[in-house]
């Protein structure tokens, strides 16, 4: 297990985090245990982030992160703790892992077994097999020495990659070229292609903006496997809510911070007065009685030594700090390549989904088109490239009785227009194309629907252009290239969360909220 660096400098120090998303979780944990006092203020009326839980009609939705992947990381966090993940929440492997769909007909599982999936390759192209194998070593040894060396360490500077320890370690990295260039080197056919880039929907990027560094995603998913946590993501939230509250942690949900002034030692954190007539925010807990009742976080003042956002960068600088406190102006923000948004329904359906997985994507055997209406010319995609979740196969508590939970994601540019009525539209696009592509017509079998789009990303979670993730893991965006972990501009005021180092992704959120924890502890 890393050795994380001294943070006891902490001790006695007092901490708001703002937001309760995975860094946030991540560092208030960390703080408290390096005996900081912390309180933690978030939002909405949950905690999670965009890991926020729906829960109406006996259905339970999680209506972010659904794939549980990296164990090893969710190990090493709760493990810095003397905890196990098993202490808080349990864990079932997928199998399949996964199915696709290919719209021209064809089905193929990827399984738990790798000698199966090696034969799967093999059946679309002569010699894939041991292609898979050679590709999956690469992969291995990318995530290795990348995990240790890179991500769980504090690099925000490029001086940093010209250390002499550095250069060994990445000696051999795929660290140029886009994962198109990558794997085309390794695999002729396209449905073998898009099958080892299809993680790149984690990273918010396409197959030719993201470096080919990234394949050690494949090793995520062959090798480390694809898992389950009884009771969803959210059943995660709240384990981490759990740690954090045994560490000493305070958490006061309903409670939006509206400035932050001041400096180290002297901070003075401002949330607005909560309107219990307004309900819930955004698509959760319809107006319940817990989720509109004002708690003691709504209209009040803190004042903290110290501050962490991880609530969206981009907000925090540009609305709840001064001008002249601002380390990027709004151009900067405007000019950034963000990870897609997200037109996302959940639906209650009566009766079985059999041909479903509990993870299915549906691919068009040419997906650039998508791609293109991502990140080059921005418009809702005419032939999508989308996720089905159905954690009812897995989880018979996600739903009532005789009936299935499933929702659907299709990945959408970031600042799309976002109507009723061009949700209307898509809808019925989206359910035609499930019914044409993989046999489940859900369309007369509805009994519950909820529909998420880019205003309610941006409204829910203050996210820039209503990004479902952050900035995108291009070139110029990853590593040093992301926004740094301490303002240059405000002593005492530091950030975490997927816009800064290592990135996008739940396990990539925790590490922030070590590294971020790291940096705070360093001298001043």
């Amino acid at each position: 297990m890393r050795t994380p660096r001294d943070r006891s400098s902490l001790a006695g120090e007092d901490v708001v985090v703002i937001g309760g998303g995975f860094g946030g979780l991540s560092t208030a944990c960390y703080l408290a245990d390096a005996g900081a006092d912390v309180t933690l203020l978030e939002k909405n009326e949950q905690l999670g982030g965009r890991a926020s839980v729906l829960e109406e009609d006996g259905f339970r939705f999680d209506m972010g992160p659904s794939w549980y992947l990296m164990p090893d990381v969710f190990e090493t966090f709760f493990g810095h703790f003397d905890r196990e993940p098993s202490d808080y929440y349990t864990l079932s492997r997928l199998d399949p892992h996964y199915r696709i769909f290919f719209k021209d007909g064809d089905r193929v599982d990827m399984v738990p077994d790798l000698d199966a999936n090696r034969e799967t390759f093999e059946s679309y192209e002569a010699g894939a097999g041991e292609a898979f194998d050679d590709y999956l070593a690469k992969s291995e040894r990318n995530y290795d020495i990348g995990m240790e060396h890179f991500v769980y360490e504090h690099r925000d500077d490029l001086r940093d990659f010209v250390d002499p320890d550095v250069l060994r370690y990445s000696w051999g990295l795929s660290l140029i070229g886009s994962m198109q260039d990558h794997v085309e080197d390794y695999f002729d056919h396209p449905k073998l292609q898009q099958i080892m880039q299809y993680t790149l929907v984690f990273l918010g990027g396409s197959p030719h903006n993201t470096p080919a560094l990234y394949n050690l995603m494949s090793h995520v998913d062959f090798n480390l496997g694809v898992y389950y946590p009884d009771g969803g993501i959210g059943a995660v939230v709240d384990g981490i809510v759990e740690l954090g509250s045994e560490l000493g942690v305070e958490y006061v949900t309903n409670a939006p911070v509206t400035a932050i002034k001041g400096q180290r030692g002297g901070f003075k954190v401002e949330t607005a007065a909560a309107d219990p007539a307004e309900g819930a925010v955004g698509a959760v807990a319809d107006g319940g009685a817990a989720a509109a009742t004002p708690t003691a976080g709504a209209g009040q003042t803190y004042y903290p030594d110290l501050v962490v956002s991880d609530a969206d960068y981009a907000h925090t600088e540009q609305e709840l700090l001064a001008p002249r406190k601002r380390q990027y102006d709004a151009d900067y923000w405007e000019s950034r390549t963000y990870a897609p948004s997200a037109y996302l329904l959940y639906m209650g359906v009566e009766g079985d989904v059999e041909e479903l997985a509990h993870h299915t994507l549906v691919l068009p055997t040419d997906w650039d088109d998508h791609f293109a209406a991502i990140f080059d010319d921005p418009a809702w995609p005419d032939d999508p490239a989308y996720y089905l979740c159905v954690p009812s196969k897995t989880d018979d508590t996600v739903a009532p009785e005789g009936h299935s939970n499933l929702f659907v994601l299709v990945p959408i540019a970031a600042g799309l227009e976002d109507t009723p009525e061009l949700r209307s539209q898509y809808r019925q696009l989206v359910l035609d194309d499930i019914a044409d592509n993989t046999g489940v017509d859900l369309r007369d079998r509805l009994v519950y629907e909820r529909e998420f789009c880019v205003d309610d990303f941006a409204g829910r979670y203050n996210s820039m252009k209503g990004s479902a993730l952050g900035l995108a893991h291009t070139l110029r965006q990853t590593a040093p290239f992301r926004p740094g972990h301490e303002s240059s501009k405000v002593d005492g005021l530091y950030f975490t969360g997927s816009t800064t180092t290592p990135g996008i992704g739940v396990p990539m959120c925790l590490i922030s909220g070590l590294l971020t924890a790291e940096v705070m502890g360093e001298p001043s």
